[in-house]
């Protein structure tokens, strides 16, 4: 918003001459016409003195006949996307604000409030072009070529693991990782409840059944004593599951000791959702390589991008080998085209993996960038007690890909949905956290496992907030989120 309001003030007793000047020196096409008592009257543009002097004005004329006109306000409330909505309908690009007793106080400028900040956008640099640009003078345009080769040994020598295999999607990798289990209908996989649907709908395209498991209060990742609630649950049942999906939320790893000294005692793998926590740590080591297999996600909204791609990761070499047999149509080494068994397109193209090897080398300055905004957040809001930021443990390294966190329902009545829709009527797109797999229609009658009697998954779901968190977010972007944050909180 225009704040400099005095530039921009004539009065009727102004000269046109002096209005001129004025329109020159500002730049902006527009003057605020007052009352004698300095409320405002209507506006007046360049246009309009140019019909002045065609009705036969004069240079050193005043403005005391002009006519009077209802011109188009708002007040200091109004939202920027109402204020751009009134902008839009009546095709102008500046709107005057004016205080309760009629006052102006500023000028909204289009190009100013048509900004909207966006939750997580990818952050391209230059070192990309020069692998896509590779694949292009290569010809190796299809799946698979040398930049996927690369892409996989890079990024399992980057988290300190074995072997690696290039795929389409997260989604991708968390399903082969499943059949490599021999995972299929009648058969258990326990989940994290709080998470996207990504994590849980691989178990359905096996026909497997799905057990959701509650968050904790200190990580907001599995909570283990709701997974051994789960696992009492299974020996009664006599039917342990498959396989254990623990997901590592919004760049933070769960607390993976105590996850897998339980699935240890009971012989069941875990295979790890670290599709958000690429360039996280856990005790100092790599988020995604704890289970027997790891997944990691590079849609257009992660860490590090490939537009879409995932990569499936393990210490156990065949296994990898295995993913990427199934991920190539499980074509078997024969001159015709031959398949004993079923396969899946799912492997990543060359051009996607050049991208992400230029992602790969700029990891950790994006995961710098996103730490500063999430502290930045931090000390912005230090003052309003009613927010609970995502919690950090002493044994984590998280990057907050997301920065996010819940509202403290004894001290607040707003809810984090009310947060979400005022951000979003001043163009800045925050997100409620992942609706719980267990409160989702689909899922809803698969059993569940809380943390103790109440869910902590349903509490954060209920009160809880993502917001814009981008590498490239500008300190102007970061501070107008804080300033209206400030406003809605306070």
């Amino acid at each position: 918003m225009i704040n400099n309001i005095q530039e921009f003030l004539i009065y009727r007793e102004t000269k046109v001459r002096e209005a001129l000047a004025i329109l020159d020196r500002t730049g902006v096409g527009l003057l605020l016409l007052l009352d004698k008592d300095g409320a405002f009257e209507r506006t007046v543009t360049d246009g309009d003195i140019r019909r002045l002097f065609l009705s036969g004005f004069q240079i050193d004329d005043s403005f005391a006949p002009l006519p009077k006109i209802q011109s188009l306000v708002v007040s200091e409330n109004t939202s920027r996307r109402d204020a751009l909505n009134i902008m839009n309908k009546n095709a102008i690009n500046h709107l005057p604000v004016v205080n309760e007793l009629g006052i102006p106080v500023g000028i909204l400028d289009r190009r100013e409030i048509d900004e909207q900040i966006l939750l997580s956008t990818p952050h391209m640099g230059e070192i990309e072009r020069e692998f896509v640009d590779e694949a292009f003078r290569t010809n190796w345009i299809a799946p698979l070529g040398p930049n996927v080769d690369a892409f996989e040994k890079e990024l399992a020598s980057l988290v300190d693991i074995e072997s690696a295999a290039a795929l389409s999607s997260g989604t991708a990798a968390i399903h082969l990782a499943l059949r490599l289990l021999n995972i299929g209908a009648g058969d258990l996989v326990f989940c994290s409840t709080l998470t996207f649907a990504a994590s849980a709908n691989p178990i359905i395209y096996q026909n497997a059944e799905p057990v959701f498991i509650d968050s904790d209060p200190y990580s907001w990742n599995m909570s283990a004593s709701a997974l051994e609630k789960a696992f009492i649950w299974a020996v009664q049942q006599n039917r342990l599951p498959k396989a254990v999906i623990v997901v590592n939320l919004y760049g933070q790893s769960a607390d993976m000791d105590s996850l897998l000294s339980i699935c240890n005692r009971y012989s069941v793998p875990i295979i790890e959702d670290a599709a958000e926590s690429l360039g996280a740590k856990y005790k100092g080591r790599a988020s995604g390589t704890f289970g027997l297999m790891g997944i990691y996600s590079f849609n257009g909204n992660k860490i590090i991008t490939t537009s879409g791609g995932g990569m499936l990761v393990s210490n156990n070499k065949e296994l990898i080998e295995k993913a990427r047999f199934l991920a190539t149509q499980a074509r078997d080494p024969a001159p015709h085209y031959q398949h004993s068994q079923l396969g899946y397109n799912y492997r990543m193209s060359n051009i996607l993996a050049g991208v992400g090897r230029g992602q790969l080398r700029v990891l950790q300055d994006r995961v710098e960038a996103r730490r500063a905004v999430f502290h930045a957040y931090k000390e912005g809001l230090s003052d309003i007690d009613i927010i609970e930021w995502m919690p950090e443990p002493d044994w984590s390294y998280s990057t907050h890909w997301l920065s996010a966190f819940a509202l403290k329902q004894s001290k607040t009545l707003i809810t984090g949905a009310e947060i979400v829709k005022k951000l979003a009527a001043e163009m800045i797109e925050a997100r409620p956290l992942w609706k719980p797999m267990h409160l989702q229609p689909f899922y809803s009658g698969y059993m569940y496992f809380s943390h103790d009697e109440s869910s902590i998954a349903d509490k954060i779901f209920d009160t809880g907030v993502c917001l814009p968190s981008g590498s490239n977010m500008s300190s102007e972007s970061l501070n107008r989120v804080i300033t209206e944050l400030r406003k809605i909180l306070k």
